[in-house]
């Protein structure tokens, strides 16, 4: 089936992470914008790390292009660097802090003029929040392994932190390398442990706060492509073991369905701790290994009914 000529369809720049966050900028068929620092542009983002001339967008023959104007900290599409890129629907585009998306439209759209009026609304209102909040978005918008992408391949440094209804994460980061990590300041979690949980966390919001010079006991040495790679691996294994929701109860049922000098260590240990705590989480709080490692035990546990969900 073709494409209608007729009646082309419409993308916009949507905002979805960072100083102009909420506003969303119309791209119209044959036309270049030019985005950056001057005033004189047609998308001016008023930011340390955009360049004078950043970069430019040019949608023709329906074809969607970005292309970078030798910027000083670059111009990255889906986590890579590029310097002249085609985009499609979904993509997203990280320029200084702001991480656009490209989205399609339907009906009427603002004129180019109303929508540099109201990126700018949305900059002077947010500045005025607490710190000005330069980097913050909802993980739905931004899985948390694509946002992590982005700030690596940009090396950007801070703490980002992650507010959902499993807890309060931190990732800190130094020149977009994760050095450390912990879920509501339980350091007695190794951090790589609380990396691969919050992969997990598919709701809640972040934010990108100021460095933390803070000393810590326990620094990964793991790059940050590498707990990506190794969470998501960890993830879909989770997935094939069928794991009990979230916030479950666990009970040991009376009489035992077998011998405990049966059960191999790992199952010991979560024996264990579903008799002292009873609670999902708890138990996979006080297991040493990664929470993959828990629920491999666990569901063993459940297959042999040697415990329950109540």
């Amino acid at each position: 089936m073709g494409t209608d000529l007729s009646n082309p369809p419409q993308f916009a720049l949507r905002f979805i992470s960072g100083k102009y966050q909420g506003g969303e900028f119309p791209l119209r068929m044959d036309r270049e914008i030019v985005i950056g620092r001057s005033s004189d542009l047609d998308m001016v983002l008023v930011e340390d790390m955009v360049s004078r001339k950043h970069a430019k967008i040019t949608s023709t023959n329906g074809q969607i292009i970005i292309q970078d104007m030798g910027s000083t900290n670059g111009t990255f599409v889906n986590g890579e660097k590029i310097r002249k890129s085609r985009l499609k629907e979904g993509d997203r585009i990280l320029i200084g802090t702001s991480i656009i998306k490209l989205v399609g439209v339907d009906g009427a759209q603002a004129t180019e003029a109303e929508a540099r009026a109201r990126l700018e609304s949305n900059a002077q209102r947010r500045s005025a929040g607490p710190g000005g909040r330069p980097m913050s978005g909802s993980v739905e918008e931004i899985p948390l392994p694509d946002l992590l992408q982005l700030l690596s391949t940009s090396k950007k440094g801070g703490v980002l932190t992650i507010r959902t209804d499993r807890g309060m994460g931190k990732i800190y980061l130094r020149k977009g390398q994760i050095y450390y990590a912990s879920i509501d300041d339980n350091f007695g979690m190794k951090p790589q442990k609380a990396i691969y949980r919050m992969l997990t966390w598919q709701a809640g919001s972040f934010e990108l706060e100021a460095p933390d010079d803070r000393q810590v006991m326990e620094e990964i040495t793991e790059s940050t492509e590498a707990l990506l790679m190794e969470g998501m691996r960890q993830i879909d294994e989770v997935t094939r073991v069928d794991p009990p929701p979230w916030g479950s109860r666990l009970a040991v049922p009376t009489p035992l369905a077998g011998r405990l000098r049966d059960l191999s260590p790992g199952e010991l240990d979560i024996f264990q701790l579903v008799l002292d705590h009873g609670e999902l989480k708890a138990v996979l709080d006080g297991y040493d290994g990664t929470d993959f490692e828990a629920y491999r035990n666990l569901h063993e546990l459940l297959k042999k009914e040697f415990v329950v969900v109540t």
